[in-house]
């Protein structure tokens, strides 16, 4: 009998989440932000365009560059993905989206392992709720799939996963890595070769994706853990000291790679007095709701994790929160960083379910409720808006953020924005008619409302979204500037990897550097940038700024005639 914990959990209450209802709600989840979207402004733009520069071979696989400009990221790995995808399915789908399906399926696998170490730690025997005097109690194997269950739908439901976690970026293959991790250390016990093969792809693809350190800190905490258990005997001493031998092993390996690699380095930054605040303005709305009900595991759960004897299914997602923290702390930029803990605060959120109270769940399903409510009516109203200018009031501010922007419709995107509203409005009535004794009820709407949410704007909101966060509008003007006077080329002076990127790609401009010898007609500088080199040479033409930024823009120069 385990006297320790505070789950007391009936078997009534794990019944499964329906099956088919979970994949909906993932498939949902998943592909709006990878289909149809440019890609915006920032890492994403710039990863795409080091991906394209590599599928076209323009530059070296172990040293990419656009423009003679190296990534400002040490690992690679994400742009050979995006490169290899680009070079495979480049010529039946859209390059963009080409270069993101292995990023789909690296979201679809961080889902996947988030749910099945949290399963494998809820197998541990310090996590198994209260046995009844008469039975009764929930099964192992159900409990587990329930607290998994619940995990996923905590994961789901943070506001922070949405946006990185549809970008082709390094932090998503960190967020994969890390969740592969993480599950082979929480699998450790109970499996065998799949634990393995995770963990040498998570720490080799932390590595290679720009975080070594991370993987030393991650294998160091589960080697420790393999030590302690076994010193004290929680589980088989032969298996717990292979299987913290193996850990000591990768981790080593791991180190070994990246120093031969030269990626061992740490960019720690302390963080500012000023920067309190939005530090502490980001962990709140980033992690939501996963961080009261992890900081509630903490309470409910204190006996064990201050017994000698350590209990994975809180020590393990407790280092992993931690060293994200302390990643988010020391390094920029820090809601990216922060993105990396959000599996593992899923897993701590989960094990706070068979401890609340009907009247914390009703609040939480109450909050939830209006709140995504509100948001799903406010998404709504504007893009009506925006279409009838009726109410007039929104459509008159988006015409004042976006200049020039002109609403587009799209009824396969009205279709599906009216299907996610339906289902979250049947939602809301199922949940409040059934399963009120299933102990993940209490995250269904907040997975749910996300998801909605997420729909909604790359739905109905997309068409801004793109007007607003890509560089397209702006190169589209600087192309028409241009005209069919480009001979050939452009020339570029300190132009960023973003605008590089966008250039090339938006507007198909062969850029050369304007220091370079070349006979270019025309060249591109940001306004900010003294004037350009033999300036007697150029005659300023033309300033074209983002429609949605009026301190982003790009002067275009003309040669003078000889």
């Amino acid at each position: 009998m385990n006297h320790l914990t505070p789950a007391i959990v009936a078997q009534s209450a794990v019944r499964r989440l329906p099956r088919p209802a979970l994949l909906l709600l993932c498939l949902a989840y998943i592909l709006p932000g990878f289909v149809a979207r440019d890609p915006w402004r920032g890492t994403d733009m710039v990863a795409f365009g080091y991906m394209r520069a590599l599928a076209q071979g323009h530059t070296d696989w172990l040293a990419p560059q656009l423009l003679g400009m190296a990534p400002d990221t040490l690992g690679l790995l994400p742009y050979w993905l995006g490169a290899w995808a680009l070079q495979g399915l480049g010529t039946v789908l859209p390059p963009e989206l080409a270069a993101r399906i292995p990023f789909i399926a690296m979201l679809v696998l961080t889902l996947w392992a988030t749910w099945h170490g949290v399963y494998w730690l809820a197998r541990s025997r310090g996590a198994q709720p209260v046995a009844f005097a008469f039975g009764g109690e929930a099964q192992p194997a159900d409990y587990a799939c329930a607290m998994a269950d619940g995990a996923l739908l905590a994961l789901l439901a943070c506001l922070g996963l949405a946006q990185p976690s549809h970008e082709v970026t390094s932090y998503l293959t960190q967020l994969c890595c890390t969740t592969l991790v993480f599950f082979a250390l929480a699998g450790a016990p109970h499996l065998r070769w799949r634990p393995v093969l995770a963990l040498v792809a998570g720490l080799l693809g932390l590595v290679l994706s720009g975080a070594p350190t991370l993987a030393l800190l991650y294998g160091a905490g589960g080697a420790a853990l393999c030590l302690l258990e076994y010193r004290c005997a929680l589980q088989t001493r032969a298996g717990a000291r292979w299987w913290g031998l193996m850990v000591v092993a990768l981790s080593l390996g791991a180190a070994l790679l990246a120093w031969q690699l030269d990626l061992l380095r740490w960019h720690a930054t302390l963080p500012q007095a000023d920067d309190s605040a939005s530090l502490a303005r980001l962990l709140l709305w980033f992690t939501w709701p996963a961080w009261p009900l992890a900081l509630w595991t903490l309470w409910r759960w204190r006996k064990q994790i201050a017994t000698r004897a350590p209990h994975r299914h809180l020590l393990l997602p407790l280092w992993f929160v931690l060293v994200s923290l302390g990643a988010t702390l020391t390094t920029q930029p820090a809601d990216r960083a922060l993105l990396l803990a959000l599996p593992a605060l899923a897993a701590l959120a989960a094990f706070a379910l068979p401890t609340l109270s009907r009247s914390v769940a009703a609040l939480v399903d109450w909050f939830t409720l209006l709140f995504f409510s509100s948001c799903a009516i406010a998404i709504w109203v504007v893009w009506i808006s925006t279409q009838t200018h009726i109410p007039a009031k929104p459509a008159a501010n988006v015409a004042k953020l976006a200049p020039g922007f002109v609403p587009e419709f799209s009824m396969l995107a009205l279709l599906l924005a009216l299907v996610a509203s339906a289902a979250w409005c049947a939602l809301v009535g199922w949940r409040a008619k059934r399963h009120r004794a299933a102990i993940w009820k209490s995250l269904v709407l907040p997975a749910a409302g996300s998801t909605l949410s997420w729909v909604l704007l790359m739905t109905l909101w997309l068409p801004m979204l793109n007007y607003g966060r890509s560089d397209a509008p702006q190169v589209r003007a600087i192309v028409a500037a241009l005209g069919q006077g480009t001979s050939g080329c452009v020339a570029a002076q300190r132009l960023s990897r973003n605008q590089v990127a966008a250039l090339q790609y938006h507007g198909k401009l062969q850029l050369l550097p304007a220091d370079s010898h070349h006979t270019c007609d025309w060249l591109i500088a940001p306004a900010d940038t003294p004037a350009p080199h033999h300036s007697a040479r150029w005659q300023e033409q033309q300033r074209i700024a983002r429609p949605t930024d009026a301190k982003d823009v790009l002067v275009l120069y003309r040669r003078r005639p000889t």
